[in-house]
């Protein structure tokens, strides 16, 4: 059987910590970033958390069983 094939866009978007969750980036802060208030824009830089049901989706997709 072949050897099972990281999926290259997950692999850019997503780490794991040491613990094993998914960290990831949070969205809206690529453009109209004008009428956003600092502070939104400030925690928008923090990564986020994947929710679990999402996790094994992408642990999957990373070949991280």
């Amino acid at each position: 059987m072949p050897k099972m094939k990281t999926n290259r866009g997950a692999a850019k978007r997503f780490r794991f910590t040491g613990k094993g969750k998914v960290r990831r980036v949070k969205a809206f802060k690529s453009h109209l970033l004008t009428h956003k208030s600092r502070k939104r824009k400030r925690s928008l830089r923090k990564p986020g958390l994947a929710s679990p049901g999402d996790t094994r989706r992408i642990r999957v997709l990373l070949g991280k069983r």
